[in-house]
Formats: C-alpha cells, sequence, structure tokens
C-alpha cells in the first residue's frame, strides 16, 4: 500500500541512514447512479459526516449531500500501519510518514497504548491519514478543527502539526489534517475488497498486540500472587498468539522465568531468561527484592547466552584461520 516516493536524509542525532517517504494509503471508488458524498462516506467509513473528508481530499466544493457525477472516480483515504524495525524512533517514523520529525505528536497521541519513550520494536503503529485542507476567505485553525475533529480545542495541535503561529489563515494556504479516525467499516473494507480481490492489511496485529497489553497484568498478578502454574500457562498462550512487541516479549519471559523457579524448572527458566536477554541484552534484575535462586538462573542465563555466541562466532570462522600456507 505504500510506494517510495523519495529518499530522505535523516538527521544524525535521531535518524541512521536514509530512508523511503511511505506514501499514505487510499483507495478508488467510481460514483454509481444515485450516490451522495454522504452515502459513499457512509458505506466507507460508518459515517456521513466523513463527507467532509471526501471533499477536501478530492478537491471537490459540493458538501452536504449533494449529488455528484456519476463515473467520477472518489479517492477514499484511510489510516496506514507501521511496522517498527530496529533502531527506528518516533522521530524517524514521523519523517518517513509526514516529512518532517516535529510531526511526531500525531504518532504519539494516536498510539497512546505503546508507552515506551520510544516505539517498541516489532509494534505495529496506527499512522494518521495527513488530510490536505485547503483554506477559504476567513478560514480558522478553530473552523478546520471544528470540521474535521467536531473540537475546536485542537486547534493547537493543529498548529503544533504545521508549525504555524498564527489561527488566521490566508485563502488557499494548505493545512495538513492528521486523521487517527479515518478507518475504513467492515461494508468498506468488502467493498474494498471486492473489487481489488484483495483483502485490506493492518491493524490486526496491533488490536491484537493490545489485546497482549491488557494480559500483562493479569500474568504479573498470577506470579505476585503466587499462582506460578496459572502464570506457566498465561504465559504460553501469549507467547503463542502470535507476533509480540519486543518489550512484550521480555515482560512474558521474565514473569515466565520466577515461574519457572518456584516450580523447580530451573532449566525453563534459564532459557526464559535467555530468550528475554536476546530481546533486552541491557535487562537487569533487582538484586535486592530477588530471590537468590532467580538470581542464579539469571546469570547462569547470562553465561549461557555467552557461550551461544561463542560458539556462533567459532562456526563462522575460516576453517584454515591462521593455518600458513605450504612452500
Amino acid at each position: 500500500m505504500r510506494a517510495v516516493a523519495a529518499a530522505l536524509v535523516l538527521a544524525a542525532a535521531t535518524f541512521s541512514a536514509a530512508e523511503a517517504r511511505a506514501e499514505p494509503t487510499t483507495f478508488v471508488h467510481v460514483v454509481r447512479p444515485g450516490e451522495t458524498l454522504a452515502s459513499i462516506a457512509q458505506r466507507y467509513y460508518g459515517d456521513p459526516r466523513r463527507e467532509s473528508v471526501l471533499v477536501a481530499e478530492n478537491g471537490l466544493t459540493t458538501q452536504g449531500g449533494a449529488a455528484i457525477v456519476v463515473g467520477l472516480r472518489l479517492v477514499i483515504p484511510t489510516v496506514s500501519y507501521h511496522r517498527v524495525q530496529a533502531g527506528e524512533t518516533w522521530a524517524s517514523i514521523a519523517t518517513a510518514h509526514y516529512g518532517d520529525p516535529r510531526r511526531v505528536s500525531a504518532l504519539i497521541d494516536a498510539n497512546s497504548q505503546v508507552s515506551s519513550a520510544q516505539p517498541d520494536e516489532g509494534a505495529e503503529l496506527l499512522v494518521p491519514y495527513p488530510l490536505r485542507h485547503v483554506a477559504r476567505q476567513s478560514d480558522t485553525m478553530q473552523r478546520v478543527a471544528q470540521l474535521y475533529y467536531d473540537d475546536t480545542s485542537m486547534a493547537q495541535q493543529l498548529m503544533r502539526f504545521n508549525s504555524m503561529r498564527r489561527r488566521r489563515l490566508s485563502r488557499g494556504q494548505i493545512v495538513l489534517v492528521p486523521l487517527p479516525d479515518l478507518l475504513l467499516s467492515d461494508e468498506g473494507r468488502a467493498l474494498i475488497e471486492d473489487d481489488t480481490g484483495e483483502s485490506v492489511e493492518g491493524g490486526q496485529l496491533r488490536d491484537m498486540q493490545t489485546l497482549i497489553n491488557e494480559q500483562l497484568p493479569v500474568l504479573r498478578e498470577h506470579v505476585r500472587r503466587g499462582r506460578f502454574t496459572e502464570a506457566v500457562g498465561l504465559g504460553n498462550r501469549l507467547l503463542g498468539a502470535g507476533e509480540l512487541t519486543g518489550n512484550q516479549v521480555v515482560t512474558i519471559q521474565r514473569e515466565l522465568a520466577v515461574s519457572y523457579v518456584a516450580l523447580d524448572r530451573s532449566d525453563l527458566a534459564v532459557e526464559a531468561f535467555v530468550a528475554a536477554l536476546e530481546r533486552q541484552p541491557d535487562l537487569e534484575l533487582d538484586t535486592r527484592r530477588t530471590s537468590p535462586t532467580v538470581l542464579s538462573a539469571f546469570r547462569l542465563a547470562h553465561e549461557a547466552l555467552l557461550e551461544r555466541r561463542a560458539g556462533d562466532a567459532g562456526s563462522e570462522a575460516p576453517a584454515d584461520a591462521g593455518v600458513a600456507p605450504e612452500e
């Protein structure tokens, strides 16, 4: 759904390399007899008021349920999704999708379930659609905020996203409006899948990761209350649920390791800690609040991981390394 539009050279303080500019996600709808902008918005978004989005996206001037020309090709915009890769930051992702790291607040606000200072590797993020609004005579940021958010207080966020200081807009001025809730309805997804023959991807992984986050406090409570068998069962079910974020894997494996120690399965505890350390090499335990048996398993996991890495490095070395050729 995303195409390469341009190469961006990212600032060294925040970015590690040049990345491709990601295009927003859009689809095409061909207007049928009897359809209006409001009815099309209802079908694709489940909300006829989203006709204002269709008006702006397609450069139209009609609104309020007005009829449109049969056969007109309308662009149907929607949110995108981004799977976080190793080394990416909020700023680098904002640059990739919006062309400016200063627009990072829209991403952070739309992904409140990602609690870390930087996005978690493996997390699927929702990327609000950047709608282009062309200002009319006497337009203000409050009016734009009311039109698309139904909330004039969002004017301040819009000003920050667009790096603007004045609330009053000049005629023809472009305002980018990030829309985090521009989601396709079930009917809209079905229409697109029928037209294209392909499924609409994105969002399912994010929903699953959100459900995993909701279960992590339950897992911790099992361990805290000494319900170790229940903790092992839940932890392994969560690990088997699909593609988790790095932090989710670390959290689950830590709780599993503690539970395995309590169940006298130190061997499994070591393996759980190894899995956690592979995701987070700088992982540490509170030595004052952690039992000696758990600390021992953690130390053994460190040693086991070092041995594995040494073995991997040795297997990659050339067989004749260091041997002088015969004369």
